[in-house]
């Protein structure tokens, strides 16, 4: 009999030395039997925390079973039944599941993020979603990130004719700015291949505002609009040197170095600094090591390493690949003679608490310290690019800055103008069904019809239904 494993499957992973010369997936796939035994470990929980983790409810639980019984057609179908963009999210996810996993608590959680990559890649998943009849009602989706395509599908499945405006030349929104070593570039094309046979439009290079407004939408025809903009637009520092030649903000310049231009750091014996302490801030450190050549890279923190808000994944990874860490510093000012030379730091130290009842970050008097570089990257967050939207929506703006509709369902102070977005892809994801299926109770409720669960996408008699034992969710978007 075959002792029961509470260790994880290793996962194939480079070596640091493939990893820093060039861009690389870090994250190999599963073998088949790989897969088929990390499967194996899951203990097919009656309450599936996994699932109620997971912001889209997707059932892991099954598509792990499905695996353990080496069914992988089946469990890529499951897969793509409740997640439209699997094959990103399969290298990209914050893995929400694995962090409530039960095996965590002896040994190692199962590989489920992992897991879905193996159900897809070892089992069909050139599959397209099926159509439903029109209900004849338009849908105008401004913004084509995680939330907008996530919104764009669930309510063409529901019969909806559905058109996205983005103002980029490319979809997927923040998902551009992901690096090639977590993804190669051709996985939100292979899923959005999927939606061929579904009533969705998409109009590139169409930024908000003039014609490409709410309430020029609805006279147009448009039944409801959503705005899923996100929060795209650099936050500043507001600190002298901030406009000199060899600063960057950390989203322009992942998508940069994701087009592949050279020359975007300066000379290579200095320094690179990037002050952050986020996901993007870790995927620009980790980015600049890549093209540092023999330069180092330093990552600036105002808070310390247990207050970062990164995944872990994230900051041993960037430790892995040699980027140096500084912590509770903030930046006072960056300094140079055309171009950067150095930045002034200052350190810092827990203040009195803001009106949330949050610890603020105070400077220690007569503490700076002069770094030398000639880079730096600036991932201080993000905002929404909401200028251009009429005032009268009256947005509430998230924690994390991207525009949502005060009321209950995310409907504005216009009516028919509902606006969401998410923290991460999955839970922008997970906000844009949750909108979609408002949308739908909107509609309908105008039209006199009972509002439409959303179909078997694959065109099945039955709508999908949440595994057994789920309890209701445990996330909060």
């Amino acid at each position: 009999m075959t002792a029961f494993r509470y260790d994880r499957t290793p996962i194939p992973e480079e070596s640091k030395e493939e990893r820093v010369g060039g861009f690389g997936e870090i994250l190999e796939p599963y073998r088949r039997e790989e897969a088929i035994t990390e499967a194996r470990r899951c203990l097919q929980c009656a309450m599936p925390f996994c699932v109620q983790a997971c912001p889209i409810t997707q059932d892991c639980r099954g598509y792990i079973s499905l695996i353990a019984q080496e069914r992988f057609d089946d469990a890529a179908r499951l897969t793509l039944r409740e997640n439209p963009l699997a094959t990103v999210l399969c290298k990209t996810c914050y893995h929400y599941c694995e962090e409530d996993c039960v095996m965590g608590g002896r040994g190692a959680p199962i590989a489920i993020r992992h897991l879905k990559r193996a159900a897809l890649e070892h089992g069909r998943s050139d599959l397209a979603y099926v159509a439903r009849p029109s209900n004849g009602d338009r849908i105008a989706i401004i913004g084509g990130g995680p939330a907008g395509l996530m919104a764009a599908w669930d309510l063409a499945l529901r019969g909806y004719s559905v058109t996205v405006f983005e103002a980029a030349p490319y979809l997927g929104g923040q998902i551009e700015s992901i690096p090639k070593y977590h993804l190669n570039g051709t996985e939100l094309a292979y899923d959005l291949a999927r939606f061929r046979n579904l009533d969705v439009k998409f109009e590139l290079g169409r930024r908000a505002g003039g014609d490409l407004v709410p309430e020029r939408l609805l006279q147009d025809g448009y039944s409801a609009v959503l705005i899923a903009v996100g929060a795209s637009s650099p936050r500043h520092l507001g600190i002298p040197g901030e406009e000199l030649p060899g600063v960057f903000y950390a989203l322009p310049f992942l998508i940069a170095l994701n087009t592949g231009p050279t020359g975007l750091i300066g000379r290579n014996d200095r320094q690179i600094v990037v002050i952050g302490g986020g996901d993007v801030a870790l995927d620009a450190a980790r980015s600049a090591r890549r093209i540092a050549r023999d330069g180092s890279v330093l990552l600036v923190y105002r808070k310390g390493r247990e207050a970062m808000p990164a995944g872990t994944e994230e900051v041993e990874g960037g430790e892995i690949e040699g980027v140096r860490f500084l912590f509770e510093r903030t930046p006072v000012r960056i300094e140079g003679a055309g171009h950067v030379e150095r930045i002034v730091v200052a350190a810092t130290r827990v203040g009195p608490p803001d009106a949330r009842g949050r610890p603020t970050v105070a400077i220690v008097p007569g503490s700076e310290e002069t770094i030398p570089c000639d880079t730096v990257v600036i991932a201080a967050g993000e905002v929404a690019d909401i200028g251009s939207l009429p005032a009268e929506l009256d947005f509430k703006v998230s924690s994390h800055g991207w525009p949502e509709g005060r009321k209950a369902d995310w409907m504005t102070d216009v009516d028919g103008v509902f606006a969401t977005g998410g923290k991460s892809i999955v839970y922008a994801m997970g906000a844009g069904s949750r909108v979609a299926q408002a949308i739908d109770a909107y509609v309908a409720a105008k039209r006199g019809r009972p509002a439409t669960p959303r179909p078997d996408p694959f065109g099945g008699a039955q709508p999908p239904s949440l595994p057994s034992g789920y309890g209701g969710p445990t996330w909060q978007l």
